[in-house]
């Protein structure tokens, strides 16, 4: 297999991570919110943490199901701006943008096209999901494009500002914050359009939702730094980056 076809398989893998997370991401959404841990808060802290995230004494670490797979995104997108540059990673965010929407136009079809009445075995389940993703997808896609966008800016921004050195700067800096710009984004959306829960009634509430998942998501970064480094090692040879900063 040659260098430029390893080299592709390598740039298609890893958009094919970033799309699927982003299409998982999107169709579960906030369907469901799991529970990533609880924790039993002291006095002084029980008086100052919102009751919706609580149980008395006990603190639940809440997120949208949604949330666990879209920070694989931006592992994956970062890898792209480190060994392919920046016009590849912005290209990759362009078309995870479209794909969503040919997604959406699929679902539209096959929810104005009749029904084979006896045959269908889902069909409530289907509709439910159309309804759910119209709103929730569109919200999303707005919030992606914008983090996903900020993320690679920045990325390159801080690559440019060390001459290509300090790689954890770059991951986290860039990460972390498109990551609280993408939790504001989407909840907010979300929020003014109805589809979250009926205990989501303030803007403080949507607030605590932001919180909870920006923290997952901070606390993922964090996580994916040495993944990150792993990758850049491991697929170094496959460095193509037109600005020439090079860790090696």
């Amino acid at each position: 297999m040659s260098h430029s076809h390893q080299r592709d398989v390598l740039f298609l893998s890893l958009a094919g991570i970033f799309l699927t997370a982003l299409v998982l991401g999107n169709v579960i959404g906030t369907t469901k919110f799991v529970t990533i841990f609880t924790l039993t808060l002291p006095d002084w802290l029980q008086s100052i943490t919102p009751s919706l995230v609580r149980d008395g004494s006990l603190y639940t670490m809440s997120v949208p199901a949604g949330v666990i797979a879209y920070p694989f995104t931006f592992l994956a997108t970062d890898l792209i701006s480190e060994l392919f540059g920046r016009k590849k990673a912005q290209l990759v965010v362009w078309v995870g943008f479209f794909m969503n929407f040919f997604m959406l136009l699929l679902m539209t079809i096959n929810h104005w096209l009749p029904d084979t009445y006896g045959v269908s075995g889902g069909l409530d389940l289907f509709e439910g999901v159309y309804e759910f993703m119209i709103g929730n997808t569109i919200a999303s896609m707005i919030a992606y494009l914008i983090a996903q966008s900020v993320d690679v800016r920045l990325f390159h921004f801080w690559k440019k500002k060390t001459n290509g050195k300090h790689l954890w700067l770059r991951n986290n800096a860039s990460t972390m914050f498109s990551q609280l710009v993408d939790s504001t984004a989407i909840l907010m959306i979300l929020y003014f359009a109805g589809n979250l829960g009926e205990n989501v009634n303030s803007l403080g509430a949507v607030f605590i939702l932001i919180l909870n998942s920006y923290l997952f998501k901070f606390f993922f970064a964090l996580f994916d730094t040495p993944l990150f480094y792993f990758g850049v090692k491991l697929f170094q040879k496959f460095d193509e980056d037109p600005e020439r900063n090079s860790l090696y």
